[in-house]
């Protein structure tokens, strides 16, 4: 036997068994890489879409309680010099330069924080008050100014050769001035302890009481002395006779009362007596008492013209326009403007300082804790034209 042949036959002996385990080793090795790498990889791709959900459900919260998260430091901050008197933490923010956290304690106290801003104003903007319909602007100044173009701009035909002269537009420039309205509600200190008591709903409700009901008063008849200027403060004449700076009114002929024979009469010469531009957005203007007259009244074929809203929260109508009932209207008297009808968004203007303040004073008015809340806001008749009264009077 050769020496080949002596190998061939050695080799023909040896097992396999150690390379197909090694080749199967390594094959497992490699799986188990795999699928780690492909666990990283779900992994990853799980987190990346935890992160989108969180951003799309934090986008997809209501902005009132994005702008609480935002303002949550000033809320906290103001809530604690509610409690305690405690304003370091308002100090603090102030340095930080905080928005709505500025300091003005030399002059009355701190910015209210912005959430119970808003929930004054909101209270304020959808009461039963003039400001409901006039025209409300927001301003940084100690005045707002008004500019009247009460003439109609000339005009004229012209030739191919020839124009024609025109007259000039006059305008007219009503001053609107600020005022500091005030409001001093005030609680124990002992219920201020309390942690279960809403110290920031509680004072945003007392003072938008306060404040709605001195505005309202002052927006209908206030006489402009550290008040706004109500529009029936202004010089009333026969609309016969009417002139800018006054406001005009038709009587119903009859002492104290409507007519006998047609009263409804006076409601559609009110209504007509108004100009054009002006009727399209009328509002009628009454307490509830002379609303429970005219809604009596009916029209020659026996209909009352008194309608009621259809719908939750819808104004009654009369005559086809929305009625605003404001507490602060004179009642049927000899003589008195009970009731007036006017686009009151061009013929009234509010001006208000977007800044709420509150001053806590705990000395004046022991054990009870006084809030000074105080802002500035002024009001004025801007369109004399705008606006039509009802004279419960002969003429």
């Amino acid at each position: 036997m050769t020496s080949t042949e002596s190998a061939s036959r050695a080799g023909e002996g040896v097992s396999p068994m150690p390379g197909a385990k090694a080749a199967v080793a390594e094959f497992i090795r490699e799986f188990k890489g795999f699928r780690d790498d492909i666990q990283e990889r779900l992994q990853q791709q799980d987190d990346r879409m935890t992160m989108l959900d969180r951003k799309s459900h934090r986008a997809m919260r209501p902005l009132l309680a994005t702008a609480a998260e935002a303002e949550a430091p000033h809320q906290k901050a103001f809530a604690g010099y509610l409690r305690s008197g405690d304003d370091d933490a308002l100090r603090g923010l102030e340095l930080e330069g905080k928005a709505m956290s500025t300091s003005v304690a030399g002059d009355g106290g701190y910015l209210v924080d912005p959430q119970t801003s808003d929930a004054i104003q909101s209270v304020l903007s959808s009461a039963a008050s003039i400001r409901q319909i006039a025209n409300v602007v927001t301003v940084e100044a100690t005045s707002y100014d008004v500019l009247i173009d009460h003439t109609d701009v000339g005009s004229g035909w012209s030739g191919e050769t020839s124009v024609s002269e025109t007259g000039t537009p006059s305008i007219d420039r009503i001053s609107i001035p600020l005022f500091e309205l005030s409001a001093l509600p005030k609680v124990s200190q002992r219920l201020l302890d309390d942690s279960a008591f809403d110290i920031e709903n509680w004072l945003a409700g007392r003072i938008a009481d306060k404040f709605l009901r001195a505005e309202a008063s002052a927006f209908v008849s206030g006489n402009g002395s550290d008040k706004p200027t109500g529009f029936l403060n202004h010089t009333k004449v026969a609309n016969g006779s009417w002139v800018w700076d006054s406001v005009g009114y038709i009587a119903t002929g009859t002492d104290g009362d409507f007519d006998a024979t047609d009263p409804g009469d006076a409601i559609v010469d009110l209504v007509y007596t108004l100009g054009a531009r002006y009727r399209a957005n009328g509002t009628f203007v009454m307490n509830s008492k002379t609303a429970g007259a005219v809604r009596k009244l009916k029209d020659n074929d026996g209909r009352f013209i008194w309608a009621d809203g259809l719908a939750a929260g819808e104004p009654a109508r009369l005559m086809g326009y929305p009625v605003l009932i404001a507490e602060d209207m004179p009642d049927i008297a000899s003589d008195s403007h009970a009731i007036a009808f006017g686009d009151f968004r061009a013929g009234y203007t509010i001006a208000e300082r977007p800044d709420l303040r509150v001053l806590r004073d705990p000395f004046s008015a022991k054990p009870h804790v006084l809030f000074y809340a105080t802002k500035r806001v002024g009001g004025d008749v801007s369109d004399f034209a705008a606006i039509k009264l009802l004279k419960f009077g002969v003429s």
